[in-house]
């Protein structure tokens, strides 16, 4: 069983238009609205490809029980922690090229006791879970260690994390050194303070993460596929060429994908080279959307691995 966290989930409303124009009229062809924050998105991914997983999500307000509702309809395995205040709204837009705008609202206000009950159902579920998936920002109010609070509690009970989360979340996270970090180019740009331009930067960058107590890094690079290190070694794993629809949900079905693979008993390089494949077939779609079993088996086959 895999356990994703999400404290900030999100209706996410997603607008596909002609093209994006800064001054003139654009038309929507379509638009729709799904249940979405990092941890949700990674559960879907993961329940897609057959493996065992339960989203643990906060809901509250109108916005809430629309989560709710869209929930139940995807037939996600879900646990719901209500909270006081709407969840927030989420809004993506993307043309017929690939470009995408994106407009994500802070989140609802959490108060201490909240956060308590968040952390207590947390903590609750991690019996029979072999990892522990904490994604996404925290909403105003929360602890900034909260993240690694609950990294040390899963430690105790002999789960593994990962923490894919951008900021001071992310910081604090890893003093309390996770199993797995997974951040994008501009989170580790961000963390390390510095530019990410060239290959060899962003290959010092993993190192440098990982020196800083955790086992796996996962560096995702977008198009540019993604460079990890372990204890198994070192790679980058290249993404095959694409006409990108949407690269919104890329980063959570590759942390995702990499997580059920690693619980497979895959060797990292491999569970890596599923990560890239789901990433990539998951950017090839529109708006926030994930591809099935067959399409990540497929892609899978296109992606190249050197090691570094």
């Amino acid at each position: 069983m895999i356990l994703t966290l999400t404290v900030n989930p999100a209706i996410d409303c997603t607008y596909t238009t002609d093209r994006i124009s800064y001054e003139d009229r654009v038309y929507v062809r379509s638009s729709f609205e799904q249940a979405g924050g990092k941890g949700i998105n990674a559960a879907h991914v993961i329940h897609a490809l057959g493996g065992q997983v339960l989203a643990l999500a906060t809901a509250g307000g109108a916005t809430g029980k629309r989560l709710t509702a869209l929930l139940e309809e995807s037939h996600l395995p879900v646990s719901l922690i209500p909270i006081r205040h709407p969840i927030r709204r989420n809004l993506t837009i993307s043309d017929q090229q690939g470009l995408t705008i994106k407009l994500d609202e802070a989140g609802p206000q959490i108060s201490a006791s909240e956060e308590r009950r968040i952390e207590a159902a947390a903590r609750d579920k991690l019996e029979g879970v072999s990892w522990l998936m904490l994604c996404g920002s925290l909403p105003p109010g929360m602890s900034v260690d909260f993240y690694a609070r609950l990294i040390e509690i899963a430690r105790e009970k002999g789960v593994r994390t990962l923490l894919d989360a951008g900021g001071e979340a992310l910081r604090v996270g890893i003093q309390a050194r996770p199993t797995m970090v997974k951040p994008n180019r501009q989170e580790a740009e961000r963390l390390l303070n510095r530019s990410l331009l060239t290959r060899h930067q962003a290959v010092e960058a993993v190192g440098e993460i990982a020196a800083l107590g955790v086992d796996t890094v996962v560096l995702s690079l977008g198009s540019d596929g993604a460079l990890g290190v372990s204890g198994d070694g070192r790679y980058h794993v290249l993404a095959p060429e694409i006409r990108q629809a949407c690269p919104i949900g890329a980063g959570d079905a590759l942390a995702a994908t990499t997580v059920w693979a690693l619980s497979r008993n895959e060797p990292f390089v491999e569970a890596l080279r599923w990560g890239v494949a789901a990433g990539t077939a998951a950017a090839a779609t529109p708006g926030t959307s994930f591809a099935s079993f067959t399409e990540t088996r497929q892609m899978r086959e296109r992606v190249q691995v050197e090691e570094i």
